[in-house]
């Protein structure tokens, strides 16, 4: 007797962005028949960097409904409209929710999904935190509604354990990476590098990629750069409020350094090409550490070797596939840059370790498969 397929609806902000939808389409090809996949999408979302509006991609193995959202350019009290609540009263087995179970949206999720539907959530969070009302009541009513949840990285997990989440069912689930789009590209490399009215050969480019904020240690990058004595050039890719500053310490440098805001997600994997290495110098606050780092696994799977910060999970996604250096120490960064700097067969052999580590554990079919034997287990009783 054939048996129906299993009917999972996924829904997340980060599905507004193509990219991000790629673990939905993974997950529709790894199920074959056995499983239907529907993601649900914001229309228009605010991002971190600059407003995202949904757009349909060719061959989409998943069936997408994007729908309106509300309040966006605030994370923790945005809301999606009614059309949700029609989705979620469908006949689903399973629902996904790729939102954090204390923000408001998560809230309505659960609220609307029924009770006898499982509802699986996914986390970030990585520091124990005690949420003002009503986000602590809606994080309670979440996690007790869910058959189960994932963490992005052992610290989440570690985390959550703490905060009594031990209860369900739980999984450490990475973000992924799409290596069809993020691989090696020297064609891109030297595009943009041209575009940037620069050099295709030496100094070698030093790459950063993320927010223009103080925890994600761009302050820091600035200072270790100016002790780097051997030859360099600097490219900064993204957005945030130290923009100006970045800027105003850019200027003395001239020509050799570059700062590009605003690029989509999809133009990323090409500014990564035209890089040498990348510094990722998160800084940890009293409210803050690193939940993952995707710039770091897109690197790798970019081929472009990593210096990372030890905050949060990076230690855990670098590994030995990249140089790890204590967040604080400034002379241990100085150190670290100028020694790949200098050493072109390093940087080379690092470039391998990290393609090899994102095809083998951040790619998103691998990481799809690993939500449907993990949904599994709730339908399968």
């Amino acid at each position: 007797m054939n048996r129906r397929p299993r009917r999972i609806l996924s829904i997340a902000h980060s599905y507004c962005v193509a990219l991000n939808r790629r673990l939905a389409h993974e997950m529709a090809r790894a199920g074959g028949d056995a499983w239907q996949i529907t993601a649900i999408a914001p229309a228009f979302f605010h991002g971190d960097l600059l407003p995202i509006a949904y757009a349909a991609i060719d061959g989409e193995l998943c069936h997408v409904e994007a729908v309106r959202a509300y309040f966006t350019s605030h994370l923790h009290v945005f809301v999606y409209g009614l059309r949700v609540r029609e989705l979620l009263r469908q006949s689903w087995d399973l629902v996904h929710c790729w939102e954090e179970p204390y923000i408001a949206a998560g809230g309505q999720v659960a609220w609307w999904t029924p009770r006898t539907v499982p509802l699986v959530f996914w986390t970030a969070q990585n520091i124990s935190k005690h949420y003002p009302q009503p986000f602590s009541a809606i994080e309670k009513y979440c996690i007790d509604r869910s058959a189960g949840w994932m963490g992005s990285g052992q610290l989440v997990v570690q985390t959550m354990l703490a905060r009594g989440y031990g209860s369900k069912p739980h999984r450490v689930m990475p973000l992924g990476v799409d290596i069809d789009h993020f691989r090696p590209n020297p064609a891109a490399r030297e595009a943009v590098r041209i575009r940037l009215d620069w050099s295709l050969q030496n100094p070698p480019v030093i790459g950063y990629i993320g927010r223009f904020v103080a925890e994600k240690g761009v302050g820091l990058l600035m200072r270790v750069l100016d002790r780097v004595t051997v030859p360099w050039r600097a490219l900064f890719i993204g957005g945030g409020p130290l923009e100006p500053t970045l800027r105003q310490w850019a200027a003395p440098h001239g020509d050799r350094v570059r700062i590009v805001s605003s690029v989509p997600h999809d133009q990323v994997p090409a500014y990564l090409n035209a890089m040498d290495l990348l510094c990722a110098p998160s800084q940890a606050t009293s409210v803050w550490r690193e939940q993952f780092g995707r710039m770091v696994v897109e690197a790798f799977a970019c081929g472009v070797p990593v210096i990372s910060s030890d905050s949060g999970e990076l230690p855990f996604v670098v590994d030995s596939a990249g140089v790890i250096v204590n967040e604080r120490d400034e002379d241990s960064w100085v150190s670290a840059i100028t020694g790949l700097l200098e050493d072109p067969a390093r940087r080379s052999e690092l470039s391998l370790m990290g393609v090899a580590r994102a095809r083998s554990l951040y790619a998103w079919p691998l990481v799809a498969r690993s939500h449907l034997d993990f949904f599994s287990q709730f339908l399968d009783r």
